[in-house]
């Protein structure tokens, strides 16, 4: 016996909350498609993401440490599926929609540039005048316009409410739509859930990285009230465990305490405003999907302590500052010499204007692509270069 997409459709109906998304109520694609007859929308949706070459390309971006640097460390690609597990799970616990929420998480950063938020601080300097650039908002470019897959349009054609979930900066701007439809004050529920799952992982594994690489270490970190909430937790679980075990299931409590606090906090919000529309939830006068106020409270101390000890440290910054000078240089290069850019970015020269046209293209390079490139034109050396394979992006 197998199940119909109709037959997915009526379990939504059946198991969900009444303020999830509903697939049978999506308000649909920009592009009219025929329905599959096993998939509902958003199965389709995560479908075509997975299988997009954005998504694939994540492989070689950047997380926290430049591609490359060793084995274990998380790259774009490995972050972006341990916040889908996360996003999965709580979806399941709050009763609404998984698929939509996983397709969020997955999409949610396939926009990104290379080299981390330092690639991104750069190329947002670069297009100051021309618009800026975010990797939010270049995720939802990327799906809509930068992917080709199918001969009737550009883009992946996602339903609505996946391009809305990938809009989570912008939802609270007064007025802030999409195709004329409201996407605030706050976003339904699985796209706040992708954004807290989000959080969730970089807190837990950014952290396992830092340890992992040695630019932190566990006495800097028992300093923190979050760490020692975690910690303690693992010493009443376990007792006597080397340094390496005590890690390791320190990091899983960290995941573990701050989608336990999510759930009770969303529970008890969900409780006391009770929407029962997709509208109500968009609404209601505080986000429903958030910490609590007591673990948001050592969140911030403990994120801060990231940003200072692992994102700024010399050993990562100076390292992603030497690769963005170099995509500096690489973004000039495809300025001055744009018949080098692949077929495709080619192709969109005379729609979207020569600077846009280059910042797609190098936010779409990996870092292994983009330092390939600089090697090959002789950017940041005294050579000049030579041409070799040309990207199709």
């Amino acid at each position: 016996m197998t199940h119909s997409r109709q037959t997915w459709e009526d379990l939504e109906g059946c198991d969900l909350a009444p303020a999830a998304a509903h697939s049978a109520g999506s308000l649909g694609r920009k592009y009219p498609e025929t329905d599959h007859p096993v998939r509902p929308c958003f199965q389709r949706d995560r479908d075509r993401v997975l299988h997009s070459r954005c998504f694939r390309r994540l492989e070689y971006k950047t997380q926290v440490f430049v591609n490359g640097t060793a084995d274990h460390y998380r790259t774009r690609l490995t972050h972006t599926i341990e916040m889908a597990a996360v996003g999965r799970t709580l979806a399941r616990a709050f009763r609404v929609n998984e698929d939509l929420t996983e397709t969020i998480c997955l999409a949610h950063d396939v926009g990104h540039s290379p080299f981390g938020h330092r690639g991104e601080a750069v190329l947002n300097e670069l297009m100051e005048e021309d618009g800026g650039f975010n990797h939010n908002c270049q995720s939802l470019r990327a799906v809509e316009k930068l992917e080709y897959q199918y001969p009737g349009f550009r883009g992946l054609n996602l339903t609505w409410e996946v391009r809305a979930g990938l809009r989570k900066h912008e939802a609270a701007d007064p007025g802030a739509e999409l195709d004329g439809r409201a996407i605030g004050p706050f976003q339904y529920l699985e796209a706040q859930i992708a954004d807290v799952a989000d959080d969730i992982a970089y807190h837990a594994h950014d952290t396992d990285d830092g340890l992992e690489a040695g630019l932190i270490t566990l006495d800097q970190l028992e300093e923190l009230a979050f760490w020692k909430l975690a910690a303690d937790r693992t010493r009443e679980q376990y007792a006597g465990l080397e340094d390496e075990e005590f890690v390791r299931i320190t990091i899983r409590n960290l995941l573990d305490l701050q989608a336990q606090d999510v759930l009770r906090e969303g529970r008890r919000r969900l409780e006391e405003y009770n929407p029962q529309t997709f509208a109500e939830v968009m609404n209601a006068p505080v986000r429903l999907i958030a910490f609590s106020d007591e673990i948001a409270a050592v969140l911030k101390e403990f994120s801060g302590f990231l940003y200072r000890q692992l994102y700024e440290h010399p050993g990562v910054f100076d390292a992603n500052t030497e690769a963005v000078t170099l995509m500096r240089g690489l973004f000039f290069h495809y300025l001055e010499h744009p018949e080098t850019m692949g077929r495709k970015a080619r192709a969109r020269l005379d729609e979207e204007g020569l600077r846009r046209t280059v910042c797609d293209y190098v936010a779409g390079c990996t870092d292994r692509y983009a330092l390939e490139e600089c090697k090959k034109y002789g950017i940041g050396s005294q050579g000049s270069g030579g041409r070799g394979r040309v990207n199709t992006l």
